[in-house]
C-alpha cells in the first residue's frame, strides 16, 4: 500500500483510462459534481462550530434532541376542493387514515381576495382547492373538527390576514380560546411578488398587515405560527436550490427586520416563524440545502440579530414534494419520485411533510391517490429504518461539501441584496422587487434547466426518454358545474340572511381604522364575526391601500 497521495493518484489514472458515459455530472441547479470526494473536501470543517450536535447551535444535524427518536414529523396532506363541505369530508377522511395535521388548500377566487360570486371568479370556484367566502364557510371546513386539538396550516398569502380573521372567529365559534389554537399562516407576500403572483396590495401596505399579524399572534395567538416563509414556490417557479435557500431565508430576515422597526422582542416575535421548502429530486442536493437553511438562520439571528434565546436560533420548515418534478405522462412513475423526494426531506430533518398524489399534474387528487401519498410517509417512517439514526448523512464528505457549497452561494446572494437596501435586507428585498432582480434570476435558472431538457441533456423518464405512445389515461378527480352554482348560491344567500347594517359597519370601521396606525387584526376579526365575505373586506382595504401593478419588464 502507497501513501494517502499515492493511492488517490493511482485511482485517478485508472478513472481517466476508462471511459465516462455521455452525460452531464452536475446537480439539477447545474452545479458541476466531481467523481469522488475524500477528506480534503472537508478539511476545513469544524465538527464543533459546522455541525455540533442536534438540538444544539448551529443545529446542522437537527432542531431537536431526538428528532425522529422522540417524535416523527407531522404528516400533513395539503387537501381542498369543491365546497366547504366536501373538503370537510376530505379531511375526515385523511384523519381517520392517520393523518396528523390539517393543511388547507383554497380555490384561485379565493387566494386573489375575489368572492365566489365575482365575475373574474368564473369557471375557476373550487376547482384547485376549496372555496372559502366567508366565516359561515369556515364553519362548515371545519364541523365536527375540533380547532383546539390539531395544527392547522393554510397556505394563502394575499390575503391571508382575512382568512386568519375567518379561523379565529370559526374557532371562537367551537368555544376554543385563541391562545391554544396552533398551526401555521403562510402570509409570506415577498414570495408573491417573486414568484407566485397572487398578490393584492402594494409591497408596502401588505407589509403593514403582516407587521400588524406579527404583533398581534405575539400576544393573542402565541402558539400559532403566523408566516410560513415559503421557498417551495420560489423552485416551482423555476429557481435553483441555492436561491430557493437564498431568497427564501433573505425574506425571513426581511420578516425578522419588519418586527424588530415594530419595537418587538426578537426573541419573542421570532420564535413565530416557520419555513415551507420544496423537496425536490436531485437527492443529495436537497438534503444539503435544509442543512444549510439550519445553519445559516441560526447563526444570522444569533449574530446579525441579537436574538439570545436558543429556541429563537432554530428553523423549523415543512416540506412538500416538487410539483414541477411530476409528470403527466406514466403518471404511476409519481409514486416514485415523490418517495425518493420525501425521503431527502426527512434525512434533511423536516418538521413536517406533504406529499404529493400521482395524479396532482393532471387534477386534484383522487382519494385513492390521496391515500397512496399518505402512505408513502408512513412506509417511510415505519417500515424504512431512516429515522433510527438523527442526520445519518451527516459526516459524508459529499453531503458536507455540498452543505458548504450551498451555504456559499446563498451568503452571495444576501450580500447583493442588502447591498440593493443599503445595508437592510427588508428594503433590498423591496428593491429587489421593484427592479425585478428576482424575477430575472429565476426566470434564467428556469430557461437554463429548460434548454438542457430539450438538448437531451437532462432525462425526464417516461416524456423525453422511455416513452410509451400507447399508455391509456387514468381516473382523475373530476369537479362537477354544479359545485360552483352550489358556492354561489351559498354565499348570496349568507348575504342576504345576515345583518346587513352590521356588516356595513364593520367594513366602515376597518377602512377607518386602515388610515391610522391602528393594529388591524381585531377589527379583521369583527368583520368575520359580522360575516362579511372576502371581496368586501379586500374591498374596503383596496380602498385605503390601493392595488399592486407589477411593473412592466421587457
Amino acid at each position: 500500500m502507497g501513501t494517502h497521495d499515492e493511492e488517490r493518484e493511482r485511482w485517478q489514472e485508472h478513472y481517466h483510462r476508462s471511459a465516462e458515459r455521455d452525460v452531464d455530472f452536475e446537480t439539477l441547479s447545474g452545479e458541476p459534481l466531481k467523481a469522488l470526494y475524500t477528506p480534503e473536501d472537508t478539511a476545513d470543517l469544524d465538527y464543533e462550530r459546522d455541525l455540533g450536535y442536534p438540538g444544539h447551535y448551529p443545529f446542522t444535524r437537527g432542531v431537536y434532541h431526538t428528532m425522529y427518536r422522540g417524535r416523527l414529523w407531522t404528516m400533513r396532506q395539503f387537501a381542498g376542493f369543491g365546497t366547504p363541505r366536501e373538503t370537510n369530508a376530505r379531511y375526515k377522511f385523511l384523519l381517520k387514515q392517520g393523518q396528523g395535521g390539517l393543511s388547507v388548500a383554497f380555490d384561485m377566487p379565493t387566494l386573489m381576495g375575489r368572492d365566489s360570486d365575482d365575475p373574474l371568479s368564473e369557471g375557476e370556484v373550487g376547482r384547485c382547492g376549496v372555496a372559502t367566502d366567508s366565516l359561515a364557510d369556515f364553519e362548515q371546513l371545519f364541523d365536527e373538527i375540533p380547532l383546539a386539538d390539531i395544527t392547522t396550516s393554510m397556505t394563502i398569502s394575499g390575503p391571508a390576514v382575512i382568512l386568519f380573521a375567518f379561523f379565529l372567529a370559526a374557532a371562537e365559534r367551537q368555544g376554543a380560546d385563541w391562545k391554544v389554537l396552533d398551526g401555521t399562516l403562510q402570509t409570506d407576500i415577498l414570495k408573491e411578488y417573486i414568484a407566485q403572483k397572487e398578490w393584492i396590495f402594494p409591497p408596502r401596505p401588505h407589509l403593514r398587515l403582516i407587521g400588524d399579524l406579527i404583533e398581534f399572534c405575539a400576544t393573542e395567538v402565541p402558539k400559532f405560527h403566523p408566516i410560513s416563509v415559503s421557498g417551495y414556490h420560489i423552485r416551482e417557479a423555476g429557481s435553483t436550490a441555492a436561491q430557493e435557500l437564498a431568497f427564501t431565508l433573505a425574506d425571513g430576515f426581511s420578516y425578522v427586520e419588519l418586527g424588530q422597526d415594530r419595537g418587538l422582542d426578537i426573541d419573542h416575535f421570532s420564535q413565530g416563524l416557520s419555513f415551507f421548502f420544496n423537496a425536490h429530486i436531485d437527492f443529495f442536493e436537497e438534503v444539503a440545502k435544509y442543512r444549510a437553511a439550519r445553519r445559516i438562520w441560526a447563526r444570522w439571528l444569533r449574530d446579525h440579530y441579537g436574538a439570545k434565546e436558543v429556541e429563537s436560533w432554530r428553523l423549523r420548515f415543512h416540506t412538500q414534494t416538487a410539483g414541477v418534478s411530476l409528470t403527466a405522462q406514466q403518471p404511476e412513475n409519481n409514486i416514485v419520485r415523490t418517495a425518493i423526494e420525501a425521503l431527502a426531506a426527512v434525512l434533511g430533518g423536516t418538521q413536517s411533510l406533504h406529499t404529493n398524489a400521482l395524479d396532482e399534474v393532471l387534477a386534484l387528487p383522487t382519494e385513492k391517490a390521496a391515500q397512496i401519498a399518505l402512505r408513502t410517509q408512513q412506509i417511510l417512517a415505519h417500515e424504512t429504518g431512516v429515522t433510527n439514526v438523527i442526520d445519518p448523512l451527516g459526516g459524508s464528505y459529499f453531503v458536507e461539501s455540498m452543505t458548504d457549497r450551498m451555504e456559499a452561494a446563498a451568503e452571495e446572494y444576501f450580500a447583493k441584496i442588502k447591498e440593493m437596501g443599503k445595508g437592510s435586507m427588508l428594503e433590498g428585498m423591496l428593491v429587489g422587487i421593484e427592479r425585478g432582480y428576482f424575477q430575472s434570476e429565476i426566470a434564467d435558472a428556469a430557461f437554463r434547466e429548460q434548454t438542457r431538457y430539450e438538448k437531451g441533456r437532462l432525462v425526464r423518464v417516461g416524456v423525453n426518454e422511455f416513452v410509451d405512445p400507447t399508455e391509456p389515461p387514468i381516473d382523475t378527480l373530476i369537479i362537477a358545474p354544479e359545485t360552483e352554482e352550489s358556492q354561489i348560491g351559498a354565499v348570496r344567500q349568507m348575504r342576504s340572511e345576515r345583518d346587513g347594517e352590521g356588516a356595513t359597519a364593520a367594513l366602515e370601521r376597518l377602512k377607518a381604522a386602515a388610515q391610522t396606525d391602528e393594529n388591524l387584526m381585531l377589527p379583521l376579526v369583527d368583520c368575520a364575526r359580522a360575516y362579511c365575505t372576502e371581496g368586501e373586506i379586500v374591498g374596503a382595504l383596496r380602498e385605503v391601500f390601493g392595488e399592486y401593478q407589477e411593473t412592466p419588464r421587457f
